[in-house]
């Protein structure tokens, strides 16, 4: 995916933050790091690449990951807003995206995890990140547990 866009509408730590890993393959920003969370403040995030539902448009943002039998784990919370992010919704109307974790870069497969496995992975996801755990209260949706499954595995 070329002439990858830059996410409207966000913040611009954020995009320091894409373009630091970008720029340095993933040396300088594979790990963020959150304040709050003490000596554990150090979180590895990869960037994820959808296509635009709308606009067919590529577009890149940083996401928090887990990884669960070789695949990568990311939530959908939009700082607890009351609808899903657009990365979301457009990747459940492509579901085929690009990730850079690190300097690797590869495709992947999304789907929504459901049921008993979305239960598991919520886990995974706040011991990484316990701040989703307040996002989910701040918002009457389920925040979106997504499984992306690398093509080559």
């Amino acid at each position: 995916m070329s002439n990858v866009r830059e996410p409207a509408n966000i913040p611009d730590f954020v995009l320091a933050h894409v373009r630091r890993y970008l720029n340095s393959d993933g040396e300088d920003g594979h790990l963020w790091y959150s304040n709050g969370l003490g000596d554990h403040g150090m979180i590895p995030t990869l960037l994820l690449t959808t296509i635009g539902c709308k606009s067919g448009e590529p577009m890149m943002v940083p996401l928090i990951y887990g990884e669960e039998n070789g695949d990568y784990i990311v939530c959908a919370s939009r700082g607890g807003a009351p609808t899903n992010p657009a990365w979301c919704l457009n990747l459940m109307a492509n579901p085929e995206v690009e990730i850079q974790n690190k300097s690797d870069k590869f495709s992947a497969m999304a789907r929504i995890a459901e049921g008993e496995e979305r239960q598991q992975l919520w886990k995974l996801m706040v011991d990484i990140y316990p701040t989703y755990s307040e996002l989910q209260t701040s918002t009457e949706r389920q925040l979106p547990i997504i499984v992306l499954t690398p093509l080559d595995k």
